[in-house]
């Protein structure tokens, strides 16, 4: 027999509404990008000519080597990557583990301790600035990318959106595993973290931007010039009684493009991660109904296969409930999942 779901499209009137709503919205979020990009190709006497010109009289392509060449921008892009890169790897893996012992294992106040986790949220990061720089000096890490990385490997934010995200993974999974005999770290490993990836990737994306463009923690643990990050070493072109603004916007510029590389990349995945963090992904009548298939004939199986069988029975379909769940996933990432679906 046969099922099919049909998502039905939005009425033509609400669609067009909703298309010139966006598109004006997106016209107002690139005006301040289209200027900074149109400063950064003028010069200084025409930045503040009135009426404004948005296209310069002559294009000024060597705005951008002389902002390179004004400060050290290669030891600030190094720097910035180190710590944006390791940074992000340390708090994926730690929110990772995090997130899956506050929904996959039991233990005494565990959702007392995960929102007294949460509640870290609501207390401002200036409150915690001038300890976190007393323990930084304390530790001897003051002026060190360790002064960088170790504060901000950690993340409430990036638990609580993980959290949200496994909750929405069948427990019959981590069942099956144990039952072959896997470990938590294996099950976390091996079953948690591949049907994770739009949850991860999401992440990963927001720890990386969070990481290039701080500046004020930056700011306080480094003291040298070979130290600072592109938002610090970007603040060195304004002075005490003149800015210059066209080099200001052209170091902008480049310091924007691998931020927006990442984003341009991972939007998709940003997007679906958002959508499925709050469970909806167990709630998806396709994925339900794809589980269902599985749970019964899970129970055909078991009821056909002797006990020294029921393990091997348990490994294989555990086996076919995981691929399913990341084929569907993979599916629903790129964006190709069918209106119509025949099971």
């Amino acid at each position: 027999m046969s099922q099919t779901l049909i998502a039905r499209p939005p009425p033509r009137s609400s669609a067009m509404l909703i298309y010139v709503a966006l598109i004006v919205g997106s016209v107002i979020m690139l005006l301040p990008f289209l200027w900074m990009l149109s400063t950064s190709l003028k010069q200084p006497s025409e930045i503040f000519v009135y009426p404004p010109q948005w296209f310069p009289k002559q294009v000024q392509w060597g705005n951008y080597l002389s902002a390179w060449t004004a400060l050290p921008f290669n030891l600030f892009y190094r720097n910035s990557l180190v710590v944006s890169v390791i940074g992000t790897l340390f708090e994926v893996l730690t929110s990772s583990l995090a997130a899956f012992a506050f929904t996959r294992l039991r233990f005494p106040a565990r959702d007392k301790l995960f929102l007294l986790y949460l509640a870290t949220l609501m207390i401002p990061s200036q409150v915690t600035l001038i300890p976190s720089f007393i323990i930084i000096r304390y530790l001897g890490w003051y002026n060190t990318f360790a002064a960088l990385i170790v504060p901000t490997a950690f993340s409430a934010f990036s638990t609580f959106l993980l959290r949200q995200y496994y909750r929405g993974i069948p427990m019959e999974l981590d069942e099956a595993a144990r039952m072959d005999g896997a470990s938590s770290w294996r099950i976390w490993w091996q079953v948690i973290v591949p049907l994770s990836a739009p949850a991860l990737s999401a992440v990963v994306i927001f720890s990386f931007l969070g990481k290039w463009n701080a500046f004020l923690w930056p700011l306080m643990v480094t003291k040298t010039m070979d130290m600072r990050t592109l938002p610090v070493g970007l603040s060195m072109f304004q002075g005490q009684y003149n800015t210059q603004w066209h080099l200001l916007m052209a170091g902008a510029i480049i310091a924007l493009a691998p931020a927006l590389l990442v984003y341009i990349v991972g939007q998709k995945w940003v997007v679906q991660a958002v959508n499925l963090s709050g469970g909806a992904l167990s709630f998806n009548p396709v994925f339900c109904t794809g589980l269902m298939r599985i749970a019964e004939a899970a129970d055909q199986a078991r009821g056909h296969a002797g006990k020294h069988q029921q393990s091997k029975v348990d490994k294989v379909l555990a086996h076919g409930a995981s691929g399913f769940a990341m084929q569907y996933n993979t599916v629903v990432v790129f964006g190709r999942e069918p209106r119509e679906m025949t099971q």
